[in-house]
């Protein structure tokens, strides 16, 4: 039985009597036909799903680099680390206050911090470091 023979069966919407059962060879090719084209609808859903996720990432981009700007230039606090290389990665959630450390003191210690907490150091808000003396 052929491609073509099994569109016409399907076409013609006839159903064979309860006593008559197609050949082995027949239902395996109507598994597969009906396999391929499930599996044709996941693909297209798919690609559709792919397309409208790039979409909506350019337009989410957009948007956040046209609020970035405003933002980074109202900004008038101490910078909680040190700048990265690009200005998307830049992140601040705040003041920091330092008491007898200086700034590259303060950024060993928040990496320090961070690398022992396994807490990435955007999600980590630091309000004070202060330089304690031994005695």
């Amino acid at each position: 039985m052929t491609l073509g023979s099994i569109i016409a069966f399907a076409a013609e919407g006839s159903v064979k009597p309860a006593d008559q059962v197609a050949p082995i060879g027949d239902a395996l090719l109507y598994a597969l036909f009906t396999i391929a084209v499930v599996f044709c609808a996941l693909l297209i859903i798919f690609v559709c799903i792919k397309i409208f996720s790039a979409i909506l990432n350019a337009f989410d981009h957009k948007k956040d680099t046209s609020t970035e700007a405003p933002a980074a230039a109202a900004a008038t606090t101490t910078p909680a680390a040190p700048a990265s290389s690009a200005p998307e990665e830049e992140f601040s959630s705040g003041s920091l206050k330092l008491k007898g450390c200086d700034e590259k003191t303060a950024a060993m210690i928040m990496a320090i911090v961070s690398d022992n907490t396994g807490i990435p150091l955007s999600e980590l808000v630091f309000k004070s470091i202060t330089l304690i003396e031994n005695k």
